[in-house]
């Protein structure tokens, strides 16, 4: 059964930098896709990020792109997100997730997904 185990997140200054990392054991890493999702307090959940299980594919919400990249290794099964130029609007909780079907394509939707990490926390302070 696949896990995933996320690590980083923090309180950062806003203009600061974070890196997220999401582990992921069991099952076959390198086939399914990632993603990266976000979720403010009071606000639905929030596309982040997403990479194809090649990695030759990304895809990146409007609000992140060009601040945010998402990368992995699937020699090491991580998923990485880094975060650069973080502002207060960044704010939430962070939560990696697996592509339920193992196409080599990207996908925002949070129904593509059908395992999730167990979320960290980022805050930026203005």
């Amino acid at each position: 059964q696949v896990q995933l185990v996320q690590s980083g997140g923090g309180l950062v200054q806003a203009g600061a930098s974070l890196r997220l990392a999401c582990a992921a054991s069991g099952g076959t890493f390198s086939a399914y896709g990632m993603g990266w999702f976000r979720q403010a307090p009071g606000k639905e959940p929030e596309f982040v990020a997403a990479i194809s299980w090649s990695g030759s594919s990304t895809y990146y919400a409007d609000s992140v792109k060009g601040r945010f990249t998402i990368s992995r290794d699937n020699a090491k099964n991580t998923v990485n997100l880094q975060m650069n130029s973080l502002k207060p609007e960044d704010t939430a909780v962070y939560y990696c997730a697996r592509r339920r079907i193992n196409y080599n394509t990207v996908t925002s939707l949070a129904s593509d997904y059908d395992v999730w990490g167990q979320g960290t926390q980022v805050t930026v302070s203005s």
